[in-house]
């Protein structure tokens, strides 16, 4: 795929910044799923900063293009870029940029990328149109893939207050018996958020369903910590 004019500046900058070093470590801190060039989140920051200033977000026109090319490049420095540069301007999105969320939600997914994409596209996404909340989320939690299942459990991670707490749990109870590691522990940090909200609720479910021994452990967490 020929690489867009709008990733060619990036692609001089992080080849700039590659770090070798760092670049064998980050790896293996991913279980050798992913190359990276080896820049940390600070200054990779400084280099979207730059980036940005000169060149803008995301061109609309462009952006299932440019993502796209940065899912299929090796490096994950240019996933990171693709999905937080998208996060830049959630506040209005088409409706059908949902196509483009599940192709990067399912592709080289792994948790670094899955629970960004999940917290803040796919949450920001529901706000935006929540009509669509019961279709996409039975589609996802019935697709026997794991990332759409967890995503799911993670949308409303930022929502506070605003958190369908009987839709959380719909999800859950579907999920609970799930082998699964990233689910168990999706369980448990959904439940653990929510515990900031209404503690009540959290100790309450805890209590009534069979929960993984991780899930339990996550959900009531923050509530041992606080000795609430």
């Amino acid at each position: 795929m020929k690489t867009p004019d709008y990733i060619l500046p990036l692609v001089a900058a992080f080849k700039m910044h590659a770090d070798p070093a760092n670049a064998i470590q980050m790896k293996k801190y991913m279980k050798d799923r992913f190359a990276f060039y080896g820049i940390h989140s600070p200054l990779r920051k400084e280099i979207y900063k730059a980036h940005k200033k000169q060149y803008g977000l995301i061109p609309e026109e462009q952006t299932t293009e440019i993502v796209r090319w940065c899912w299929e490049a090796p490096e994950r420095e240019y996933q990171y870029f693709a999905m937080e540069f998208m996060g830049k301007k959630q506040r209005k999105v088409h409706s059908e940029i949902i196509r483009l969320y599940e192709y990067i939600i399912t592709t080289k997914s792994w948790w670094d990328t899955v629970d960004f994409i999940a917290a803040h596209l796919i949450g920001s996404y529901f706000k935006q149109y929540p009509e669509s909340i019961e279709s996409l989320t039975s589609k996802w939690l019935n697709s026997g893939n794991m990332w759409l299942q967890r995503t799911c459990l993670l949308f409303q991670l930022k929502y506070k207050s605003e958190t369908d707490a009987k839709l959380l749990e719909s999800y859950i109870v579907k999920l609970a018996s799930s082998k699964e590691f990233f689910i168990r522990k999706a369980i448990g940090w959904a439940l653990r958020e929510y515990s900031k909200t209404d503690a009540d609720f959290v100790v309450q479910f805890v209590k009534a369903n069979a929960l993984s021994g991780l899930s339990e452990r996550e959900a009531l967490k923050w509530l041992k910590d606080k000795r609430v």
